[in-house]
């Protein structure tokens, strides 16, 4: 256990690249959960996402769905912030991120209803899959 727990968390801390991915994807992410759980920055709260989800997408039970995308996004994007178990919080960015552009951003590659900023968050969290959270994060301190 101890060995897989190293791997997930294991980084270069002296890569400085991830540290830009983190915080902007991260910063991004909380703030588009907060909208959904909190109805912050303009968005809905939860009862409102949820009605959006379970009446426009089809995801029932919507307040299932609202709390686990924006709780998902919400603290995994702290997580990514602080780069704690940053390789989890970006497969949970990722994977919210395909479930968005299959359910809600298919019909159009650019914005307002396409693809492509969602697109762009996926591709930001594969990165960090890949590169682990990299220098300044909890990560490289825990896996010294």
């Amino acid at each position: 256990m101890k060995n897989l727990l190293n791997k997930l968390l294991s980084t270069n801390p002296r890569n400085w690249s991830p540290v830009a991915l983190r915080l902007v994807l991260g910063l991004v992410m909380a703030a588009h959960g907060a909208q959904k759980l909190f109805g912050w920055f303009g968005g809905y709260g939860l009862q409102g996402t949820a009605g959006f989800f379970a009446d426009k997408l089809g995801l029932t039970p919507g307040i299932f769905w609202a709390t686990l995308a924006g709780s998902g996004e919400f603290f995994g994007g702290l997580l990514l912030i602080l780069g704690l178990a940053t390789r989890f919080a970006a497969l949970n960015t990722a994977v919210v991120m395909l479930v968005a552009i299959i359910t809600v951003h298919n019909s159009a590659f650019f914005m307002p209803a396409g693809m492509e900023f969602a697109l762009s968050l996926l591709a930001m969290s594969v990165a960090l899959v890949v590169s682990g959270g990299g220098a300044l994060s909890a990560d490289s301190k825990l896996t010294k």
